[in-house]
């Protein structure tokens, strides 16, 4: 297995954490200057390959072999069997605490929404459900690809497993519960910072999974989410950045692909080429995951192409429309893949311009998706503007239009979870995308109880 299989790079400025390095989750010139500093994981194509139809249904085992962890633990002289007995191990204990681990989740062509909507043959509308996933969302797969990392760097001896940092997470619900139900499996403390709105049933479920949780107040005159700024603060003091915003942890990303990789060896299955595919967005992890896990899929011939690739915001806060709208604006009228590359790279040198956070307090029906900051936003341009998708606004009333329609159509989902829906309507309507088309939808998180 060569060291270059997998590779960690920050976006922004190029540099390389070193190879020794147990916690690669951030770049080391983060916070120095205007770049937006992210590490992304780089697949070498000649070097790995996409497994074939018909494999394992743990998302993990999977592929492992399109898993940063998994080629650090091989080169850290542990076998392929020794990585898939300490993923499942994880994932029985994850199951101990949450009732069932990771496993391949729901992928069909819904014949109601398609028909409601007025998609006909060969199209129609695909929806991704993840709602069954552990802690009832697509967050737990995002952190379970840190929290194997962190566990790799344990086997091979770069970490001390009685020595562990605390891990620490920002979330007003679905990330803080999925972060609390892994800790909770591997026995690993967890702070959780949540902002005062949240439900009292999560901050219950938080308390009872053994995770010490703290509320964060918004104070007068200060922008952005005050639970991150908690967070940064933990951060600087040696806490784990356990979250879904790749600009803390890139890492984060990788996990969320297996749910990406799963859409395209589902739809190839099923003999589908998949025309448009259309994420709610709030940090940005998600959507940066999926169009990742595509790209590399198509890199490794496991499909035609890549979808169009377009983005659902609430009229609450919508960060990455803005962003969008600005770099789109950079660009000449017909431009290129080198021009659009060069636009993003530009813009990442100077993300204050693109970049900041909402002016006012967001609300919204759709809840989990008003981060007051779009963290992952660069890749999740980038892959618009590639693939020549767009943005998508909604109105608090097409949100509960498309929560209506998802419990019509029998799924448990949540505002937020159904967001990606609420953007079809006006997408259809502009042309950009056709009723014989076909188009995925993700549904992310579960209806519970008293929120």
């Amino acid at each position: 297995m060569s060291q270059g299989a997998s590779t960690l790079v920050c976006a922004g400025c190029g540099t390389a954490p070193e190879r020794s390095e147990p916690y690669p989750f951030a770049c080391r010139n983060a916070g120095d200057d205007d770049v937006d500093h992210v590490i992304v994981r780089v697949l070498d194509p000649g070097q790995v390959r996409f497994p074939a139809a018909g494999g394992r249904a743990e998302p993990f085992a999977a592929y492992r072999g399109l898993l940063h962890s998994y080629h650090r633990a091989i080169n850290g002289g542990l076998a392929d069997e020794d990585f898939c007995a300490l993923a499942g191990r994880l994932d029985e204990r994850i199951a101990s605490v949450d009732g069932h681990g990771f496993r391949r989740t729901p992928l069909r062509r819904d014949e109601r929404l398609s028909d409601v909507l007025g998609f006909r043959a060969p199209g129609g509308v695909w929806v991704k459900d993840e709602t069954g996933n552990v802690a009832g969302s697509h967050k737990g797969r995002h952190l379970m690809g840190v929290l194997l990392h962190l566990l790799v760097a344990e086997r091979i001896g770069s970490t001390d497993p009685a020595r562990r940092p605390e891990l620490a997470i920002a979330s007003c619900g679905n990330a803080a519960l999925a972060a609390a139900v892994l800790a909770r499996a591997a026995d690993w403390p967890l702070r959780v910072f949540v902002p005062s709105d949240a439900a009292p049933g999560t901050v219950a479920r938080l308390a009872d999974l053994g995770a010490d949780v703290s509320t964060c107040p918004r104070r007068p005159g200060q922008p952005g989410d005050p639970s991150c700024h908690r967070l940064r603060a933990e951060l600087a003091g040696g806490a784990i950045p356990f979250t879904c915003q790749g600009n803390l942890n890139g890492l984060a990303i990788e996990g969320g692909e297996t749910l990406g990789f799963e859409l395209v060896a589902g739809l190839s299955a099923a003999g589908v080429a998949l025309d448009h595919l259309v994420v709610q967005v709030g940090g940005g992890a998600l959507a940066t995951a999926c169009i990742n896990a595509c790209t590399e899929a198509a890199a490794l011939g496991a499909a035609a192409g890549v979808p169009q690739v377009h983005t659902v915001q609430t009229e609450g806060a919508h960060p990455l429309e803005r962003a969008y709208e600005l770099v789109r604006g950079t660009l000449p009228a017909d431009p290129a893949a080198a021009d659009i590359r060069a636009a993003v790279a530009a813009a990442a040198r100077h993300r204050s311009d693109f970049m900041w956070p909402w002016e006012s307090e967001p609300k919204s029906l759709a809840a989990g998706i008003l981060d007051d900051e779009t963290y992952d936003w660069r890749a999740v341009v980038e892959g618009m503007l590639r693939t020549g998708g767009r943005p998508v606004v909604v109105s608090e009333d097409q949100l509960g239009a498309a929560y209506r329609l998802g419990v019509q159509a029998g799924y448990p989902a949540d505002a937020t979870g159904t967001a990606g829906l609420a953007g079809l309507p006006e997408l259809l309507e502009s042309g950009a995308i056709a009723p014989e088309h076909t188009v995925a939808v993700l549904f992310t998180g579960i209806q519970r109880s008293g929120t």
